[in-house]
């Protein structure tokens, strides 16, 4: 089976990475998480406090971040690395959570990790997931995905993932963060949320992994024929 491009789009928390790592696993793809790379730069800049609503200061400080993948031997998928230090646990953060939609807006930081991406797709055999994968990392992409999932259903899946870590959260929390980063992501000026004309709907509200994971190879499948 000849191997594509996969590019997989959608709101936050439906499920997105979930699917990408089933399916590089399944089709021993690369995945990349690109929202883990907005997530370790909107890390950095938290440090360092670096202000993003000013170009020069995002610009100078993307000059001294380098983004990296290390696979994780256990787990089978790959841990962000920022500036070689393994962010992964780190990233997902509710603090993170609650400013990386604003950095991610910032057209310097875009072209920064878009920039990246399109490199790590020109050897195909890649699943890459995130908010504008079909439509501007890879518009030329054999399969594009647009993921969503009833609000409800989100929240749920969001509140018990950040639980574990943070028990004090409450769904509240969870509900107005995902609340605001769709806006946030879907309102922006610089690519926004937007489903790629081409890109096939996988509602996956009332679906297993499973029966995800089983739906979308089927996808793959004949998209890659169609390539041969």
């Amino acid at each position: 089976m000849n191997k594509i491009v996969i590019a997989i789009d959608g709101y936050s928390s439906c499920g997105k990475s979930t699917l990408a790592r089933q399916l590089a696993k399944a089709l021993n793809y690369t995945f990349v998480d690109s929202g883990a790379m907005y997530r370790a730069v909107t890390l950095y800049f938290l440090r360092e406090r670096i202000d993003w609503a000013h170009p020069r200061a995002v610009t100078a400080a993307l000059r001294d971040i380098e983004l990296g993948f290390e696979n994780d031997p256990v787990s089978g998928v790959s841990d962000m690395l920022l500036n070689g230090e393994n962010v992964e646990s780190l990233i997902r953060d509710m603090v993170v959570s609650e400013k990386v939609s604003e950095v991610a807006a910032v057209k310097e930081v875009r072209e920064f990790a878009v920039a990246q991406q399109q490199q790590m797709g020109e050897r195909k055999g890649i699943v890459m997931d995130g908010r504008d994968i079909g439509t501007v990392v890879f518009p030329n992409a054999e399969l594009k995905i647009f993921v969503t999932a009833d609000v409800e259903v989100r929240v749920e899946r969001r509140f018990k993932e950040l639980y574990d870590k943070n028990p004090h959260i409450t769904v509240e929390d969870v509900k107005k963060n995902l609340e605001m980063r769709d806006y946030i992501d879907s309102n922006r000026d610089v690519s926004p949320l937007r489903m790629a004309k081409d890109a096939i709907i996988l509602d996956n509200s009332q679906l297993t992994r499973e029966e995800q994971l089983k739906t979308a190879l089927k996808w793959v499948k004949e998209r890659s024929a169609l390539t041969a």
